[in-house]
């Protein structure tokens, strides 16, 4: 992590979220202390997932919850109003509850089935279409997005996105980071 973070920050992630759902608090914690420094030298945003007593805790930017976790609102009362705090959505029912939180972000997907969300079934991109259309605030886009589709996801009404898979099983992270944000660039100028 210690090589791995700085490369794609580097290589222009905008944001930074612990995702680690099966540590324990303890090596979460520990892991939080390491990656904020890091993140901070960047002037990126680090979230924890989950646990907004865990982000308070380690001094997070904010926190990403789903939806069998704690509320945005309980969120928002423990973290304050410049806090963070993104909330995951998965069917068009979720979102219209989520637009009545005061979440900063909403997440859509996964587009595409992923690993990262075992046994969810993907959403497609009419649903993420579908959400960024009825959203006022940024809605980020989850599942399988690499260099190869974003541009693509880009030019069909798409802005934001989470990106994990393309990033942690790259040979070179500060490459494929680099290759998506021109990616992004080249797609929001055409």
């Amino acid at each position: 992590m210690s090589s791995f973070l700085p490369a794609v920050l580097r290589g222009g992630v905008g944001i930074v979220q612990l995702r680690e759902k099966n540590l324990d608090d303890d090596v979460r914690r520990k892991t939080a202390k390491i990656m904020i420094p890091i993140c901070r030298d960047y002037g990126v945003p680090f979230i924890m997932n989950d646990s907004p007593e865990l982000a308070l805790e380690v001094g997070a930017d904010g926190v990403h919850v789903g939806q069998d976790d704690i509320s945005v609102q309980r969120c928002r009362e423990l973290l304050g109003p410049d806090a963070i705090i993104g909330l995951s959505t998965h069917a068009g029912s979720e979102f219209t509850e989520a637009l009545k939180t005061n979440a900063t972000y909403i997440s859509a997907g996964p587009i595409v089935a992923t690993p990262t969300k075992a046994g969810r079934e993907p959403t497609g991109i009419s649903y993420a279409l579908e959400c960024q259309a009825r959203s006022d605030r940024p809605v980020f886009v989850t599942g399988g997005v690499d260099a190869s589709n974003i541009f693509d996801l880009v030019v069909a009404g798409l802005h934001n996105f989470v990106v994990v898979r393309a990033l942690t099983e790259a040979k070179d992270p500060e490459a494929v980071a680099h290759q998506l944000s021109e990616e992004l660039t080249r797609a929001f100028g055409s």
